[in-house]
């Protein structure tokens, strides 16, 4: 796991203090691999801490209790038992989970940030992937999708083409120039992307190339509470 902000010589210090022997808790982890409080708070924010002390507001809550100089200096009181107060923390939700991931990590091991939207998107009669596949030529569709790439090649005059991802697949959109000059904050700035428009479909041998060409678009990040997502754009 790629942990933002953690120091390669940190991690190393884990996996040699983990050869010797597992690590009982997040004050072992800490004390063992000589990490300070912001490297074990960022392993807490990947949620890497889980196995230690639970889910990851209660590892974050862990973190905040170490006392890293006195682990160092006074090894013979850090063995003492110390009288706390145990605090119950509500697990984070899926979805404030996958922000989180993004957050730390870049990425998430769980389901696709769409999926736990789906049942709402259905309600909007937002299209997946997996429909518009199944499209027909000429129809009317709309769709939303994580943008994972802005291209406008320089022989495409104006034409911007956009890939939309969902967690049933990709949607390739193309927005004229005209659509991307009236809708150019959404084009540009939009994580989470809805687009009206039709289908152009073309059927060959053993294929069809399907494009979503766009005459509305809409941005709908806010669903995505505060999760984000960089694309490729290229100009």
């Amino acid at each position: 796991m790629q942990v933002s902000g953690l120091s390669e010589e940190a991690g190393r210090r884990i996996v040699e203090a983990r050869k010797q022997a597992p690590f009982a808790d997040v004050h072992d982890l800490a004390h063992r691999a000589q990490l300070d409080r912001g490297d074990t708070a960022r392993l807490a924010a990947a949620d890497a801490l889980a196995q230690l002390a639970g889910h990851r507001r209660a590892a974050l809550w862990n973190v905040l209790g170490l006392d890293h100089g006195a682990s160092r200096q006074a090894p013979l009181t850090a063995a003492l038992p110390v009288a706390e107060r145990q605090v119950e923390l509500l697990p984070p939700t899926e979805g404030q989970n996958i922000v989180a991931d993004y957050d730390a990590t870049g990425l998430t091991l769980r389901r696709h940030p769409l999926a736990p939207l789906r049942e709402q998107l259905d309600r909007m009669r937002l299209w997946t992937a997996r429909r518009i596949a199944d499209a027909r030529h000429q129809q009317r569709v709309r769709t939303t999708g994580i943008v994972t790439c802005r291209q406008r090649p320089g022989t495409a005059s104006g034409v911007t083409f956009v890939t939309l991802e969902d967690e049933t697949g990709w949607i390739n959109v193309v927005v004229w120039r005209a659509t991307a000059e009236r809708f150019r904050r959404e084009l540009l700035g939009s994580t989470l992307l809805t687009v009206y428009g039709h289908i152009e479909r073309v059927e060959a041998a053993d294929c069809a190339v399907i494009h979503l060409i766009a005459s509305r678009l809409v941005d709908h990040s806010a669903l995505l509470g505060g999760l984000v997502v960089d694309s490729h754009d290229f100009r």
